[in-house]
């Protein structure tokens, strides 16, 4: 993929490369390569790219910076425009987000840069599909006063459909597995996403296009990738086409299409910490965390191309809200008065002319909505973040795991870049508390976040309040955005007053003066050896690498192990410690992998792709599930981890 390209809707890549013959497919995978390393010019926002002495490829973005006709896209070949120069720029051009290819919204005027969607959206143009009542028991008055109850439709022909064939698409991505899934498996998984969009399958198409994206990342060895995320996309893709396939009616399957900016009225926010943000693919800046009044948790970002140095000084650059009289370093102590506030769906606070912004004083996290934010019990707030099932909608999902937590915690000791600390609990020993992991947010050197923890690590028995984001892949692990003082003790942080009792780990450095002389901490009781990590001690490994085999190497990969008549022991292991469940899923997916059927001739017959898919799927689901239950185990006692 070259960056320097701009993104396409995937109906147009999916088009061009079904307009190659056979002989140019052949060539298409690496063209691609080629042409993602291929220097770009933009001019008047026209970009162009060589590919050859005498031929190049005009791409012209609409308005919404995206490449969305064919017709915005020329070679200047003879064959064009059925010409592999054409089919390969287009495959190399990042995917276009689905906002992007949809008609706007009507908007709210006066937003800059903030299209707000119109409020009174019926219920079936928000979801994609249709509400029907249930029909009138004769037993029941009818009329004015009687009370109708609205069921779920299920999803239309057209919605089960497009399904279908989106399922199709993805089983045969994942028999491939990430070598063979090069340009045209991916166009038929974009063509079918396109198909799922203009069937109103909003999920189902997301789902497609992270898939899509994660298979390019991975072909292209990108930083950013890791197959875990992949490997959940297919899972979710998969698990919600197979549902949909099935005609279930929860609504949930068929989803939202994004929507942008809306009217969030007046609002007063406090501001709670930053967060420095350095993605792999060159963004960096800041997020600074606010709370209103009634505790719903916002959010202003201000992140733009520029990587780890941009992320240190957006740390303190102007906040593009209002008046523009206040940084992220004052808003994070400080608050807002926000009249005329336009939301995103995940809480960011947009910035346009209609919005006026006044700055107030701040709070302490004593203090207020702050306050509340630590009176929960880990054990309770861990617990409604974690809880998920199976056709839960991820978004909405990750967007209450990455919800903040606050918790009062003293500090153990420390297990290589981690440290180890038990959770206050009010009237109790310490002993008593949660043990958890307390892992650095972000750990680039160019932040701040490895130096505070050397500096934290040195100070066994201090006491800290907390807010950090709960980390859902390891057990009990928490990742602090920002400390502060612990009230009515003495063995407790000592921040300057301006610092407003915070101090955000990623910005702020803390010194020997903010800490309490030594004598002031009390002795903690040694820990003695690391404590184990259920989940990473859990024979369930032996599936998660199976299920990853698959994902990463395709079905030839996950077929050796039956092959070899489990030479490694994997199904004997698994059932040793408990896990038959695992041990028959791991065979079952296997046998189906190394399945071989012959025609009259006794040729060997193509393998049937679904059979496949839906294995690896039921094992993928339950490996989630178990992983998942392991983790919450170790948030509900207090000595999970000893």
């Amino acid at each position: 993929m070259n960056a320097e390209l701009p993104p396409v809707a995937p109906d147009v890549v999916a088009a061009a490369v079904e307009s190659l013959t056979s002989r140019l497919r052949k060539k298409l995978d690496a063209a691609i390569e080629s042409y993602a390393v291929t220097p770009v010019t933009a001019d008047d926002g026209v970009v162009r790219i060589r590919c050859g002495e005498d031929t190049e490829v005009t791409l012209t973005p609409g308005p919404s910076g995206a490449v969305t006709d064919a017709g915005q896209a020329v070679c200047s070949c003879l064959l064009a425009p059925r010409c592999l120069h054409r089919a390969a720029v287009l495959g190399a051009c990042p995917v276009a987000e689905a906002d992007a290819t949809a008609e706007p919204p009507a908007a709210v005027a006066g937003a800059e840069g903030d299209a707000v969607s119109a409020e009174g959206t019926a219920p079936e143009a928000a979801t994609g599909q249709p509400t029907a009542l249930a029909a009138p028991d004769p037993a029941e008055p009818t009329g004015l006063g009687a009370t109708q109850v609205t069921t779920p439709a299920g999803p239309t022909d057209a919605q089960v459909a497009a399904a279908a064939a989106l399922w199709a698409a993805t089983a045969a991505v994942l028999a491939a597995g990430v070598p063979a899934a090069g340009a045209v498996p991916q166009a038929e998984l974009l063509r079918a996403a396109h198909t799922a969009r203009l069937a109103g399958l909003h999920r189902a198409e997301a789902a497609a296009l992270r898939v899509v994206r994660g298979l390019r990342g991975a072909r292209a060895r990108q930083d950013g990738h890791r197959l875990a995320d992949l490997v959940g996309n297919v899972r979710e893709l998969l698990l919600t086409t197979t549902l949909l396939a099935a005609a279930d009616p929860d609504p949930a399957l068929v989803g939202t299409a994004r929507r942008s900016y809306r009217p969030g009225g007046s609002l007063r926010v406090h501001g709670v910490c930053r967060e420095p943000v350095i993605a792999a693919t060159g963004y960096g800046g800041v997020v600074t965390h606010l709370v209103s009044d009634d505790g719903r948790w916002f959010s202003v970002a201000d992140v733009k191309p520029g990587g780890p140095a941009r992320a240190r000084g957006a740390g303190t650059a102007t906040v593009a809200l209002g008046s523009g009289s206040l940084d992220h370093a004052q808003l994070g102590r400080g608050g807002l008065l926000v009249s005329g506030a336009t939301l995103s769906p995940d809480g960011r606070l947009g910035s346009g002319k209609g919005v006026r912004a006044t700055p107030v004083a701040g709070l302490s996290w004593t203090s207020g909505p702050l306050a509340a934010l630590f009176a929960r019990p880990l054990t309770q707030a861990v617990a409604e973040r974690l809880t998920r099932t199976a056709g839960t909608d991820p978004d909405r999902s990750e967007q209450a795991v990455r919800e903040l937590i606050g918790c009062d915690l003293v500090l153990v000791g420390a297990a290589g870049d981690q440290l180890l600390a038990r959770e206050l609990i009010p009237g109790r020993p310490d002993a008593d508390g949660l043990l958890i992991r307390l892992t650095p947010a972000n750990g680039h050197p160019d932040l701040a976040h490895t130096a505070n923890f050397r500096r934290l690590a040195s100070r066994p028995g201090l006491r800290l309040r907390v807010i950090g984001r709960l980390d859902p892949d390891r057990a009990a692990t928490l990742r602090p955005l920002a400390v502060g003082p612990v009230p009515d003790t003495e063995a407790t942080l000592r921040l300057p007053a301006d610092w407003m009792g915070r101090a955000d780990l990623g910005y702020d450095r803390l010194e020997g003066v903010h800490f309490p002389p030594p004598g002031a901490l009390p002795p903690v009781e040694g820990l003695g050896d690391v404590p184990p990590d259920p989940l990473a001690e859990a024979p369930v490994w032996r599936l998660r690498r199976l299920v990853e085999v698959a994902v990463s190497g395709g079905r030839r990969a996950v077929a050796e192990p039956a092959r070899a008549g489990d030479r490694n022991g994997n199904r004997a292991a698994l059932c040793r410690s408990g896990f038959r469940t695992a041990a028959d899923l791991a065979t079952a997916l296997t046998v189906e992998a190394d399945r071989r059927t012959r025609d009259v001739f006794g040729r060997t017959a193509e393998a049937d792709p679904d059979a496949y898919a839906r294995a690896w799927l039921a094992a993928a689901v339950y490996l989630t599930s178990t992983e998942r239950a392991l983790i919450q185990a170790t948030w509900v006692t207090g000595d999970s981890l000893t």
